[in-house]
């Protein structure tokens, strides 16, 4: 059985692109095909996955090695799911760290950041203006606005910590709204 659930999530590990929900599918076919658990128990665990901190999947297979073996149901779990990542992760890392010193690398990630950076404020600006019903200068557009400008400054001229900036800015949507 564990070593069943080891090759299943390595499967899974190595074929997760995408994110987690992404994956969802194929964990939830692979452990139904293996008749671990029914569609209810695996949207229970995707619940429960899910409001956990860190990835859904890894959470998933953690939570499906445990109900099926225990504790080292859980352990096998997650460390195939993980396992394939940390072998690519220290792959590229290897790979990288020969070739930082090289004009063609340093030079692509200098082009690389205003394509990023360009990409990051459409995402912020696709996001703070979808399914809007409102009209745009609204009490909560100002807002938000408010609170994104004072965490800038916050972040770029006061250095605070990114951590009391994010609770600051809960504080003040609390207040706020």
């Amino acid at each position: 059985m564990l070593w069943k659930l080891f090759l299943i999530f390595l499967k899974v590990g190595f074929i997760s692109f995408g994110g987690g929900y992404a994956v969802m599918t194929l964990i939830q076919r692979e452990v139904a095909g293996s008749g671990w658990i029914d569609d209810q128990q695996f949207q229970e665990i995707v619940a429960i996955a899910g409001m956990a901190p860190g990835s859904i999947a890894t959470n998933a297979a953690t939570l499906i090695g445990y109900f099926e073996s225990g504790i080292l149901g859980a352990i096998v779990s997650t460390i195939g799911i993980i396992l394939p990542s940390l072998i690519i992760v220290i792959l590229i890392t290897d790979l990288f760290m020969r070739m930082q010193s090289s004009n063609w690398v340093k030079s692509s990630f200098y082009g690389l950041r205003p394509v990023i950076t360009g990409m990051i404020i459409y995402a912020a600006i696709h996001f703070a203006f979808s399914g809007r019903s409102e009209a745009l200068l609204s009490w909560p557009m100002i807002g938000s606005l408010m609170i994104s400008a004072g965490c800038l400054i916050g972040v770029t001229k006061y250095k605070v910590h990114p951590f009391a900036v994010i609770f600051l800015a809960a504080v003040a949507g609390i207040v706020i709204f």
